[in-house]
């Protein structure tokens, strides 16, 4: 009836006599005390709501009329005699009764919507009523317990909103708190009769304040619920400041406990071990054109893909995250400490690190799952005290003495009541502490990790050291790294060696070759760079602004727990480090890795080199304190200092003495030169050995980058380098500019090494491996004719262009010339071989077979060449690891990349920090 009078426009859903009376107080009051005595004969006239369904049905009726009349009063003018009416008779108190014994969801959601509507009626203090309250929580206990019927998501959805309705009012009035809020007595003896167990878990405590256990047990839900839930929880835990009474039984009660048990299972729900892949028809460019290859998941090993996975995965964040809210929203000391200590115990130490310590590369990927958990970890967070309890007990860090903490003796004896129980139970559940971090912690987990054949392993790794450098710096510097403390009137880097430092770099990048707006990918490297390093946790002390007492003061970057690691000092690398040398080991292989590992690697060691107190002299580029300049006579003079009595011109001479004493040039030759540099130095030589065995290397790599710029191009915003496919906000470190979908022109021309490296090193005939030619989607045979050849660069005569005149190809041999760069891409190559080594057979001469295969008109499917198969299969070494020319292309790219951001961040660091000298 109601829906059709809807479709009529202009219709009333009220009778024209309904509409009178509801105007008109008296009439209004008079139906409104009718339609409750009719409920109230409905209801005792009744002997079974939950079979007899017709008195059921008249009582969720009456009780939508009786919460109609309230809502419409609550909205006219005064006076409101139906709620003065629902107050003095306490019409609720019966309401709940029947709301709680009918199991018949119908009438429970229809008596918590006339109690809903009661408080938000603002009128005769039902919030502060602790008849009105102690009603309304029996009917919500009753009907959210174990042995209640099975409420609809709708129906909970308003109950938990009722809930937290309740908890806005407690937090924005503080005095109604005992209506909801009060300690029951009770005798020591029964108290002390109980087991350790009960006391621990609160069972004593529910009915003190049974609001705040029904909003505990929403806190893991998804959607409305949980956030009404949480939030709810958040506003009591604040309210927490304000009683003492209140405090002190947050402190006693089991919130803690089961917030740690409810995060820890969580945690125990994600899978122990996983694959990090991509799907392929989502692959990033940068991987479709290298030898990706779809991880291999089973049943027991996850796909990071998953949806299962990522939705157990956002779970667990958020519940991590709600951690957090819950620590920067308590006000109290004690139960923060109590929250604190129970994550400690129950998470850290019996979850996580366990789960750390079990993890192992044999058993198909547990160690990629608890690197992966434990990055995405302290990605979520950003509470210093969650961050140093983490950091502190996994890195094994020495304990210091806690030192007292809250001034009431009440809520401190209460806080050393919960931690003894919290030991008694540990002892009692008989957990192993015979494994701790003092004899396996994070730094072995890591560099067990770094030194893993699995070269997902490796990549995963290396992220996890990225964000600990990038976030958590100040804890790396006497556990991860080995570190030297850097006196501040140490030798700073002139401004002549800095210019020959980076044209060093760049010429490095510049060896690379290519035909491309460099300057403009330099340039948006250096602003990347500029806000990276602006906003490094550290290094902000540095760029911001000075108070008036010379110093800047950042409130909350620091844990409030003892223990916490001391401000950072200026530092460096020791060369020695066995971090430097584990990247510097998976550098060595850097055209071969993986581009998970390379990126990985690349982002590794950029935020190594980003906080402003770790300086780059020594491991990045040359110690100041052994720089050996081209002018021996200069080289042991010191710079002339001014005196107030010397004349203008001697000040003159001595100014420009010291200039030109800063503009000295180094000797490269005698000069000590990092092991990093040299590492670069060499795959950039490495380069120049691919460029001179395989054939047409210069156009296939340009083609390459031109590809990252159609695959860019084709899509609305700019196509990140990788993502991890995990949920989270961050991309894999070192992508944060896309790769090169633009790559840099500012280098010098590209120049033959003078290495004398050349030779072939160990090709293989090709496979049908998914990734060994780069898919349709990216193809390599675009034209490039319209980006002019104004470069001083030529390219040589690329079959890719044969319908253009100038290069003088027939239009009928563009397929077979096209299939001829795929059967390049296609075969397998190794590294180069070292210096005074015996290169193997070298690549097979094409353009023979390019001419043979203009006139057959067709190439061999598989890439292979006549006469090379066999010579191949012999030189092809079991224990060498072969990638293909596709794979090759887009790692040499990559470097290039790597190369420019490490020239962006050196000249950043030294206009930001101030590391290079004028004069």
């Amino acid at each position: 009836m109601d829906f059709w009078s809807r479709l009529i426009a202009g219709t009333s859903l009220t009778p024209a006599g309904n509409k009178a009376t509801a105007k008109d107080p008296e009439k209004r009051l008079a139906r409104f005390k009718r339609e409750y005595s009719q409920l109230l004969q409905t209801w005792r006239g009744a002997s079974n709501l939950a079979r007899d369904y017709e008195a059921a049905e008249n009582i969720r009726d009456s009780l939508q009329d009786l919460t109609a009349i309230l809502s419409d009063e609550s909205r006219r003018p005064l006076p409101h005699p139906c709620i003065t009416f629902a107050s003095s008779k306490q019409i609720y108190v019966p309401i709940g009764k029947i709301a709680t014994t009918s199991y018949n969801e119908g009438i429970i959601r229809e008596g918590v919507a006339l109690f809903a509507t009661l408080i938000d009626s603002e009128e005769e203090d039902f919030v502060e009523n602790e008849t009105f309250s102690r009603s309304l929580m029996n009917l919500l206990v009753r009907i959210t317990g174990a042995n209640s019927i099975r409420l609809g998501s709708e129906t909970e959805v308003e109950v938990v909103e009722l809930s937290f309705n309740i908890t806005t009012k407690i937090r924005l009035d503080p005095e109604i708190l005992p209506a909801w809020f009060a300690t029951q007595g009770r005798e020591e003896t029964q108290i002390e009769g109980q087991g350790s167990h009960e006391k621990f878990t609160g069972k004593t405590q529910k009915e003190d304040f049974p609001l705040f256990y029904l909003l505990i047990d929403y806190i893991h839900h998804e959607g409305r619920i949980g956030d009404f839930a949480r939030t709810g929880l958040l506003y009591i835990i604040e309210a927490a400041s304000s009683s003492v009474a209140l405090e002190q039984w947050i402190v006693e009660s089991d919130l803690a406990t089961l917030m740690a048990t409810g995060l820890g299972a969580l945690y125990s729900q994600l899978s122990r071990k996983l694959v990090i892949d991509h799907p392929l028809d989502d692959l990033p460019p940068i991987l479709a054109l290298s030898d990706y290859q779809l991880p291999h998941a089973t049943s027991e090993i996850v796909s990071s893909s998953s949806p299962d996975f990522q939705m157990h995965m956002e779970t667990f964040l958020s519940h991590l995250v709600f951690w957090q809210d819950v620590l920067n929203h308590c006000k109290s000391g004690e139960v923060k400490s109590t929250l604190l200590e129970h994550f400690q115990v129950i998470f850290l130490q019996q979850l996580l690190y366990p789960s750390l310590l079990e993890s192992s590369d044999v058993d198909g990927g547990s160690s990629v799952a608890v690197l992966t958990y434990l990055r995405r970890i302290l990605e979520a967070l950003d509470h210093p005290d969650m961050i140093h309890l983490i950091l502190h007990y996994l890195l094994a860090l020495p304990d210091t003495t806690p030192a007292p903490t809250g001034s009431r003796a009440s809520v401190s004896a209460a806080r050393k009541r919960k931690s003894m129980d919290l030991a008694t139970m540990m002892m009692a559940t008989q957990v192993d502490t015979s494994s701790t971090p003092a004899l396996f912690n994070l730094v072995d987990l890591i560099q067990g990790g770094l030194r893993s054949p699995n070269e997902q392993t490796i990549s995963v790794t290396l992220q996890l050291v990225s964000v600990i450098l990038r976030r958590h710096h100040r804890y790396a510097v006497t556990t991860l790294l080995w570190t030297s403390q850097v006196l501040s009137d140490g030798p700073v880097r002139p401004v002549g060696a800095h210019e020959m430092e980076m044209d060093f770099i760049l010429s490095l990048a510049g060896g690379i070759g290519g035909d491309d707006n460099f300057d403009e990918v330099y340039e948006n490297h250096v602003k990347d760079c500029m806000a990276i390093l602006e906003s490094h946790p550290c290094s902000i002390t540095l760029v911001a602004p000075k108070s008036a007492g010379g110093t800047t003061k950042f409130p909350g970057a620091t844990a409030t727990i003892p223990g916490a690691p001391r401000d950072i000092r200026p530092h460096t690398l020791r060369p020695e480090d066995p971090m430097l040398k584990t990247l510097l080991s998976v550098m060595a292989t850097f055209f071969i890795n993986s581009i998970e590992t390379n990126l990985s690697l690349t982002g590794a060691v950029v935020d190594l080199a980003t906080c402003g107190f770790m300086r780059i002299d020594g491991w990045l580029l040359p110690d100041p304190s052994k720089y050996v300049f081209e002018d021996d006579d200069d080289e042991t003079e010191e710079p002339i200092s001014l005196g107030l009595g010397d004349s203008i011109e001697e000040q003159e001479r001595a100014q420009l003495r010291n200039l030109k004493k800063a503009r000295r040039t180094l000797n490269w030759s005698k000069s000590q030169i990092p092991a990093f540099l040299a590492q670069l130095k060499t795959l950039v030589e490495q380069v120049t050995t691919y460029r001179t065995d395989i054939p047409r290397f210069d156009d296939l790599l340009q083609q390459r980058r031109e590809a990252f710029q159609a695959a860019s191009s084709a899509t609305a915003t700019p196509v990140p380098a990788l993502s991890t496919r995990l949920p989270s906000p961050t991309h894999i470190p070192g992508t944060r500019h896309p790769l090169p979908l633009q790559l840099p022109t500012r280098t010098p021309q590209p120049r033959k090494s003078s290495s004398g490296l050349s030779g072939g090193y160990g090709f293989a005939t090709p496979t049908t491996s998914r990734g060994a030619v780069p898919p349709p989607q990216f193809p390599m045979n675009m034209d490039s004719a319209s980006r002019g050849h104004s470069h001083s660069r030529a390219f040589s005569p690329s079959p890719l262009r044969a319908g253009d005149p100038r290069n003088g190809v027939p239009a009928s041999q563009a397929a077979a010339f096209a299939a001829i760069d795929q059967s390049i891409l296609a075969r397998k190559v190794g590294l180069p071989p070292a210096k005074g080594a015996v290169p193997p057979i070298p690549f097979p001469n094409l353009k023979a077979v390019a001419d043979e295969g203009s006139k057959e008109g067709s190439v061999q499917d598989d890439g292979s060449v006549s006469g090379t198969e066999e010579k191949e299969k012999q030189v092809e070494g079991e224990e060498q690891k072969l990638v293909s020319v596709n794979h090759i292309l887009t790692n040499v790219i990559v470097l290039q990349e790597f190369l420019l951001e490490l020239a962006a961040l050196v000249q950043v660091r030294a206009g930001l920090f101030g590391e290079v000298r004028y004069v």
